[in-house]
């Protein structure tokens, strides 16, 4: 009976062909779903159609986030509605109206397109939940005072005034992304959308894109050793005293979960552990087989720093599948094979420590 309303029950992907976006596609067909896949250039979708399959099960629309309407056909007569689609931009070109940039360029289109979409889910009676794709940078491991939290949970949120003041590394993304969650779940409430929203840590594993996913990108500079990347990992973990991560297939069951469950409501940190960067490095460089990883001069705690906690997420049922060193193994053997990193060759004269 299950798998027989599996295949009666269509949901959308908008974003499907983002890192997240693309492996949800996936991970839906799998399980016998029908989707209802968005992308902005449908160009851009048809290397994933082959490795989606699907079949009859798939169908794939052109929607734009800034046009208004643009998602009424591809949210009709969906259960649900899987929200990926953000921009990935961490900085802007230094400007005298910095503010004011950011605003019209970034902010506010991340804010209308979430809205527009949220418009076309009450335009029809189908959509039951709405799942929304936030972010571990809309919370901080520090209070008020600048002390460090000993457990982040969801109501540590990044004060918006305090990001706008102090203009952290990835500043633009934050406030998109903290600005577009207040004002969905704002519009939820005045229109009575069940809303959803899934914290996403630093996500890693193998992936369908095309390209090299940002996140990871972001993860392995330390092996790259791209000054920028590395920046953003830096700013990440003297914000939150460590680096939260989470494999890609556990963040993608973790929408589906929480899309299903009927008790969800509100905000899920979805992040299997975090640790230190020191730690972080050195499990890069175990694994990876290379001694010249770059040791970042990020904030260090001097005691145990603050936990993550997905205790919101597990207590109502959710198990993860994957461990770290999964994340760290699937994620270089991803890039190795892509050709994004390249293969280390051991000595055959055994065994040598790199």
């Amino acid at each position: 009976m299950e798998d027989e309303m599996r295949g009666t029950t269509s949901y959308c992907v908008t974003g499907a062909t983002g890192y997240i976006g693309s492996w949800l596609v996936k991970s839906l067909l799998q399980r016998g779903y029908k989707v209802h896949a968005t992308v902005r250039d449908p160009a851009r979708a048809l290397h994933l159609i082959s490795l989606w399959g699907g079949g009859d099960h798939l169908r794939v629309f052109r929607a734009d986030l800034q046009e208004e309407g643009s998602f009424d056909e591809a949210v009709k007569g969906c259960s649900g509605i899987f929200h990926v689609a953000a921009s990935m931009e961490f900085e802007v070109p230094a400007k005298e109206d910095i503010d004011s940039y950011a605003r019209k360029y970034f902010i506010e289109p991340a804010i209308n397109g979430t809205l527009n979409l949220l418009k076309a889910c009450s335009k029809t009676e189908s959509v039951k939940r709405v799942v929304f794709t936030s972010s571990i940078s809309t919370l901080t491991a520090k209070d008020s005072s600048g002390k460090w939290r000993s457990v982040v949970n969801e109501s540590c949120q990044n004060p918006v005034d305090h990001v706008w003041k102090t203009k952290p590394s990835g500043w633009i993304y934050v406030l998109s992304k903290l600005l577009t969650e207040e004002a969905a779940f704002e519009f939820a409430k005045q229109n009575k959308i069940d809303l959803v929203s899934v914290i996403a840590p630093t996500i890693a594993g193998p992936f369908l894109t095309s390209t090299v996913p940002s996140s990871i990108q972001v993860l392995l500079s330390p092996i790259t050793g791209d000054p920028k990347l590395s920046s953003i990992l830096n700013g990440v973990n003297s914000r939150m005293g460590s680096v939260a991560l989470v494999h890609i297939e556990d963040i993608c069951s973790a929408h589906i979960f929480l899309m299903e469950h009927a008790r969800a409501e509100g905000r899920y940190i979805c992040s299997f552990r975090s640790c230190v960067l020191s730690e972080l490095v050195d499990k890069l460089s175990v694994e990876y087989g290379f001694s010249n990883v770059q040791r970042l001069a990020g904030e260090e705690h001097s005691s145990i720093p603050s936990e993550i906690s997905s205790k919101k997420l597990r207590d109502l049922g959710f198990n993860f599948k994957y461990d770290l060193e999964d994340i760290i193994t699937d994620t270089i053997n991803s890039c190795i094979d892509t050709g994004f990193l390249c293969p280390i060759v051991k000595p055959d004269n055994a065994n040598v420590a790199f």
